[in-house]
């Protein structure tokens, strides 16, 4: 899965869109901050199967970046642990880092909340909404609650 970039904008909420290109490259469209867009190209700099997948943008990126995606053998023989390491440069420096983060669009904490979605869909099929936001709303992350029961779940256990 890992493999198939395209199939990302599918757990990954920031994601717009991925598309490969005829080179092998990528290009990358995602939300920023306050609604924003940014764009950039990327392209695999290491992958060995099984064990890791490292990539960095092309030059002129908006948003220059380099990361790896590392698979351990998780401690007791219990599966795998999925290991992302993320480095980049916000548009608009430190400044802009401190307000992605406060609106819980920091990259990091995005990786995160999209490694969940990702684990979820692979063991589950899919990815579980509650009634409250059946259509997937991007909730931001200092705004997001435990799940509760709708108001008509609410009335049928009365």
């Amino acid at each position: 899965m890992w493999h198939d970039v395209e199939r990302f904008p599918t757990f990954m909420t920031h994601l717009k869109e991925v598309s490969v290109r005829a080179d092998g490259r990528s290009h990358w469209v995602a939300t920023g901050p306050a609604g924003s867009e940014v764009e950039w190209d990327a392209e695999v700099t290491e992958d060995v199967p099984a064990q890791q997948i490292s990539w960095r943008s092309t030059e002129g990126a908006t948003v220059p970046n380099t990361g790896s995606v590392r698979w351990l053998p998780a401690p007791g023989a219990r599966g795998t642990e999925v290991h992302v390491d993320l480095t980049y440069e916000p548009p608009a420096g430190e400044a802009g880092a401190a307000v992605a983060k406060l609106f819980g669009e920091e990259p990091n904490q995005q990786v995160r909340d999209d490694l969940r979605r990702f684990k979820q869909l692979l063991e589950t099929g899919e990815i579980a909404r509650s009634n409250s936001t059946p259509t997937g709303v991007r909730a931001r992350q200092s705004m997001s609650r435990p799940a509760q029961p709708g108001a008509e779940e609410r009335e049928a256990s009365r």
